[in-house]
């Protein structure tokens, strides 16, 4: 049994951020109705072109990845009957989860005093671009412009002297690191509500979470009065530490290395490189002498590491008892064996999908299809009741898909 099995969550959201929280939630167990406006949906369904990437018919991962295990109802929650509709759901849900903004949703009647007045023990759960409070909480904003620029990412990863600023290494990047830190805290809340029967408003920006995820940098930042700055990119890495940085294999890749006490797993590397006589060598003794002749150690290392493939490198290296990684894109990444061993990456319908990072029992975590658009409207509605007399009613007026 999944952790959140018995749960549903009403799910009124668009695009990436609060609808990834959602696919969190679904993997975890609950039972997610995503409400989709009836005519034109989410508008994340038309996204085909992402760079240099365009997805042509059905299934689109651009979709699939912050939807999976979902039901989808369409739904004019402008619209009373549609409102109303809304309200039956709201009545037996755990939790609404929604990315309307503070305007919209005081226009629509979905504000928390609007649906706590259906269901007062529901958990009100609501993504913002840039936090609830302060002039801006109306503002609305993307993963690119609240998590990436204005969260400091982008000005702290760029080197100096660059024109312009480096982009995020992904569609969503912002979007997915923030719902699921969103999906942890309806967590929570359900937790404290089961605890104390208290309920909770649940807020997560992208702002907010893109500060956390760069919060060593700004503590640093913060102490030290000195901003963040990106480095320009080198070959090694770290002028002090010869086993802190990156070495080219004969074939084109890459191999990281990031041993930060390098006079303790030095003779190691030595010997899974085939060197064991440089263990001895006095240059390379202590932590002190190893800085002074990092160079020394840098050529050692590149010359020999660049005689040899990934594969064979990998043999050799499985002995290595620091930490070290072969850099990898996306395709390798998503081949890679411990990411597999691991159920990393599962099966959706006929995508394979990264799963959410978070295991329960040390079992995969089970991925469902996202679904079509509100291909689960007459399903929904007929759960709470409705004969088909009022569902086609509902279809005439417009209210529903």
């Amino acid at each position: 049994m999944k952790p959140l099995e018995g749960i549903r969550v009403i799910e009124a959201a668009m695009y990436g951020f609060v609808p990834s929280a959602g696919a969190v939630l679904a993997d975890w167990g609950a039972d997610v109705i995503k409400v989709e406006h009836a005519v034109t949906g989410d508008p994340q369904r038309g996204l085909r072109q992402t760079g240099s990437f365009r997805v042509e018919g059905d299934p689109n991962p651009n979709v699939a990845h912050a939807n999976r295990g979902k039901r989808s109802l369409g739904l004019d929650m402008s619209r009373p009957d549609g409102l109303e509709v809304l309200h039956e759901l709201v009545k037996g849900a755990d939790v609404f989860l929604t990315s309307f903004m503070p305007a919209s949703r005081a226009r629509l009647g979905i504000d928390v005093d609007d649906i706590r007045a259906v269901n007062p023990r529901i958990v009100y759960a609501r993504g913002s671009a840039m936090g609830p409070r302060g002039p801006e909480s109306g503002k609305g904003g993307y993963d690119m412009t609240a998590f990436w620029s204005r969260a400091g990412t982008a000005a702290s990863i760029t080197p100096p002297g660059t024109e312009g600023m480096i982009s995020p290494p992904g569609p969503a990047y912002g979007d997915t690191v923030s719902g699921t830190n969103l999906a942890g805290g309806i967590a929570a809340a359900l937790l404290r509500r089961e605890r104390t029967g208290e309920t909770s408003v649940v807020d997560v920006s992208l702002l907010g979470s893109g500060l956390w995820a760069l919060g060593h940098s700004i503590a640093l930042s913060l102490h030290l009065d000195r901003a963040w700055e990106g480095v320009t990119p080198s070959a090694h890495g770290s002028p002090a530490n010869p086993l802190s940085g990156l070495y080219r294999t004969s074939d084109g890749r890459y191999i990281a290395f990031v041993m930060l006490q390098p006079a303790k797993f030095w003779p190691n590397v030595c010997r899974c490189i085939g060197r064991p006589e440089l263990a001895d060598d006095p240059r390379f003794a202590t932590a002190e002498t190893i800085a002074e002749h990092t160079a020394d150690a840098v050529k050692i290392l590149r010359e020999v590491i660049a005689s040899r493939t990934l594969t064979e490198w990998s043999a050799d290296l499985a002995a290595l008892d620091g930490p070290w990684a072969p850099v990898q894109d996306t395709l390798q990444a998503a081949a890679d064996h411990q990411v597999r061993a691991n159920g990393y990456i599962g099966r959706a319908g006929d995508l394979e999908l990264v799963s959410s990072p978070v295991q329960f029992d040390v079992e995969d975590t089970r991925l469902g299809s996202a679904p079509e658009f509100a291909a689960q409207t007459e399903e929904i509605l007929g759960e709470l009741g409705y004969d088909w007399d009022r569902i086609l009613a509902l279809k005439a007026s417009g209210a529903i898909t």
